[in-house]
């Protein structure tokens, strides 16, 4: 379900203390920052308080919730509650299935296809299956974010499986490659199911928004490399080149 995070969220969570687990709404109304615990709410009004959320809004509520003050709990219940994250995103790129797969599989020479990242480490390999820490361009804040994933390609099927191994403000992250053959060439779909940690500095909607939106910047970026690859009559299996995700 897809509860409202902020203000509705604070009084929802105010009126289920007051109702359920003797709240004084007056103190709490003088002491906005306060902690539950510091508001007397002792571990019998915790239980109460996790029993009628998790039926409410089928979010559990951690055991250090005594140490959050109102808005925070609130806050916490309104991410956790959210439906999770999920976007699916394709295009369809001139080219033979198998130098598409080959060259988007190629993952040590991302950094020459995808225009986000700026160093790829291989850490690992089992077969078809790879582990690797990607590391981005400087933010806007000149942050550079990195992290560990693993990724699984079956050429049978024309499929891979990843997930992010180091997951950083997601919860978890899974994407599902699937290549299919078209009339104009080769189909490349990603889909990806993730959910924000609430700590995050975005929810799953804000996130979803954002996924969506760079997918189609890099997936139109990696058309038009693998396009010019195949003009050029590169073959499949070749791995140096142009490239950007």
């Amino acid at each position: 379900m897809t509860v409202t995070r902020g203000h509705p969220m604070t009084a929802e969570i105010t009126d289920i203390l007051v109702a359920h687990c003797g709240l004084d709404a007056e103190v709490a109304a003088r002491t906005p920052a306060a902690s539950l615990e510091e508001l007397g709410l002792d571990s019998l009004a915790l239980l109460e308080l996790s029993a009628v959320v998790a039926d409410r809004y089928r979010v559990q509520i951690p055991e250090q919730a005594a140490q959050l003050s109102i808005p925070a709990v609130a806050d916490l219940v309104a991410r956790r509650g959210q439906q999770p994250g999920h976007t699916e995103n394709s295009i369809v790129i001139a080219a033979p299935l198998p130098l598409v797969w080959d060259v988007t599989n190629d993952v040590a020479n991302w950094t020459e296809l995808f225009t986000e990242y700026a160093a790829v480490e291989i850490l690992h390999r089992d077969g078809d299956t790879v582990r690797f820490r990607l590391s981005m361009h400087p933010d806007e804040n000149g942050v550079v974010w990195s992290w560990v994933s693993e990724r699984t390609a079956d050429p049978a099927t024309r499929q891979v499986h990843a997930h992010r191994v180091e997951t950083g403000p997601f919860e978890y992250m899974r994407i599902h490659w699937r290549y299919t053959e078209e009339p104009e060439g080769t189909r490349m779909t990603w889909v990806q199911d993730f959910a924000m940690k609430p700590t995050a500095p975005l929810d799953n909607a804000g996130m979803t928004e954002r996924i969506n939106a760079n997918s189609a910047v890099q997936l139109a970026v990696i058309k038009e490399r693998i396009e010019r690859r195949a003009r050029a009559g590169a073959p499949a299996g070749e791995t140096t080149g142009t490239g950007d995700e």
